[in-house]
């Protein structure tokens, strides 16, 4: 990853790519950097998740981020409060008033798994 970034145990392949506008920057052309969107709570990763993604090797691509926080938006706006949250082979429960990654599974793992503790699941594409 010569041109990535990593927060946390969080790796990204792009430090620069927009990830979400508030209305008050749609005008401005540059794009939020992946940094500026965790900075504004959008998203975050609770110290279990990234623990968890590190050993499972979960990385995502900004655009991949964009996709679910687009999602964890729909399910705000649905009123869930926890929710499954699932792109391809990988599953988080995140909180969704918090915006917070709780926990990531992915791969082999889902399999038999039953996720408790949930009002709703979103499948993101």
């Amino acid at each position: 990853m010569n041109d990535g970034i990593k927060i946390g145990h969080l790796s990204l392949t792009s430090s620069n790519a927009g990830l979400r506008k508030t209305s008050s920057q749609e005008k401005s052309a540059a794009p939020l950097s992946f940094k500026e969107v965790l900075d504004r709570n959008v998203l975050k990763f609770s110290s279990h998740a990234q623990q968890r993604m590190e050993q499972r090797g979960i990385s995502f691509k900004p655009e991949t981020l964009t996709k679910i926080v687009d999602a964890i938006d729909q399910a705000a706006t649905k009123g869930a409060k926890d929710s499954l949250v699932v792109y391809r082979d990988i599953a988080m429960i995140v909180n969704i008033p918090s915006r917070t990654v709780v926990t990531a599974l992915e791969g082999s793992a889902l399999k038999g798994n039953v996720f408790t503790q949930i009002d709703s699941a979103v499948i993101v594409s």
